[in-house]
């Protein structure tokens, strides 16, 4: 008769100090592993009792979880052996995998709770998104991780981009998300890594074409007149500002107080990347944060009013602000590039595409203007690099 357990596998405890929940089973002195897809820490498991402790956020559904895939692995083993005493352990494993295979969204909703504590708010919301936009197209509480195939992609594919009118970058997005499950998945052994869907299966980037301002249509907009502390001084200070000052991210920009510049220059660490940049702020630059600058500054006032009186208190409150700000930052932005008689769609990651392109231009070394972008690799900034030198090919061409 096999010994089904439940075991907190210790020896594959990751960088966070959670280790993986398997199911044991032992059967003739030969053991074999299920995983059941959740992580929690040591101090948080019983081993007495095969349960999470009541210290656990999630204990009583995990718990809840546990007694059902014993039961069902129970189940599966009695009718394995009942064919024949002699069965041996990875046939009784194949058969609780074959016949139960486990449920995707309650693989990717553990994988989501686990993953909370190390990713941003945001990454969070959008494996929230993808698993329920993933209900609403099966229209049903369950879904087996071996359902999750080829043809169940493509289809999938075709109602976000006919459906839904999703454009083929955001459809990429949600599929890397679906891809991080089912890799681990593949990882935790609930699906053979031979049936892994995305083998199949690739959702490249569409290439998009990167907007800048030229030198001259900076220097217009730099020169536009408008009442001061009105809300396009404002929105067309915090663009010029991120155009000298390193092409900082809109976040950081909505982010950065006095604490953050020590009179001519910014450290601070980025809020997408973590990464630690140090800014010697230009001069066009300085002269801008200068018209915000009190006389004695608290250091956690922020530098820009965007998200002045506004709760930011928590981690869902901010995301928020900082979403509904860039989005009322980009609607003034066309009305700015309007007042500019730009042809060109005006928002605020511009600035970063015209810090970059004009750094290069200026002769700035590319690993120092991957290092002030934040970038994790040099490979993200060649892109600008390219334009460039597109740029310079057709001013030759003037030559012709």
């Amino acid at each position: 008769m096999a010994t089904i357990k439940v075991i907190l596998k210790k020896e594959k405890m990751d960088i966070n100090g959670e280790a993986p929940l398997y199911l044991r089973i032992i059967k003739d002195r030969k053991t074999s592993f299920i995983s059941l897809g959740y992580k929690i820490k040591e101090k948080d498991w019983n081993p007495a009792t095969s349960s999470v402790k009541k210290s656990h956020q999630n204990s009583a559904r995990i718990n809840n979880y546990i007694s059902t895939k014993i039961l069902e692995a129970q189940n599966n083993s009695l009718e394995k052996e009942t064919e024949s005493k002699y069965v041996p352990v990875k046939s009784i494993k194949q058969a609780i995998l074959g016949k139960n295979s486990a449920d995707f969204f309650e693989f990717a909703e553990a994988f989501k709770e686990n993953a909370k504590p190390k990713v941003s708010l945001g990454t969070y919301n959008r494996y929230t998104m993808v698993i329920n936009k993933i209900k609403t197209f099966v229209d049903k509480k369950s879904l087996l991780l071996n359902e999750i195939t080829p043809l169940f992609l493509d289809k999938f594919e075709t109602e976000c981009r006919d459906k839904l009118k999703n454009k083929p970058n955001t459809i990429n997005t949600q599929f890397k998300v679906i891809r991080r499950f089912i890799n681990q998945a593949v990882s935790d052994e609930l699906i053979p890594s031979d049936k892994n869907p995305f083998l199949k299966r690739k959702y490249p980037y569409e290439k998009t074409n990167i907007e800048f301002l030229t030198e001259s249509e900076l220097a217009t907009m730099e020169n536009l007149q408008y009442p001061v502390n009105s809300i396009k001084f404002h929105v067309r200070n915090i663009f010029v500002f991120a155009c000298y000052a390193g092409g900082l991210r809109v976040a950081d920009l909505l982010l950065l107080n006095w604490s953050k510049f020590d009179g001519e220059r910014l450290l601070l660490n980025t809020k997408k990347t973590t990464a630690t940049v140090s800014i010697k702020l230009p001069t066009k630059a300085l002269e801008i944060i200068h018209l915000y600058k009190p006389e004695k500054p608290n250091m956690a006032d922020l530098v820009f009013p965007f998200l002045k009186d506004v709760d930011i208190s928590t981690p869902e409150a901010l995301l928020k602000a900082l979403s509904i700000a860039t989005v009322n930052i980009n609607h003034t932005l066309n009305q700015i590039a309007k007042n500019a008689e730009f042809t060109k769609h005006l928002h605020m990651h511009m600035s970063r595409h015209t810090f970059a392109t004009r750094a290069l231009k200026k002769g700035m070394r590319i690993e120092y203007v991957s290092k002030l972008l934040g970038h994790a690799s040099i490979k993200t900034t060649q892109i600008y690099a390219t334009i460039v030198n597109e740029d310079l090919d057709n001013a030759m061409e003037l030559l012709n």
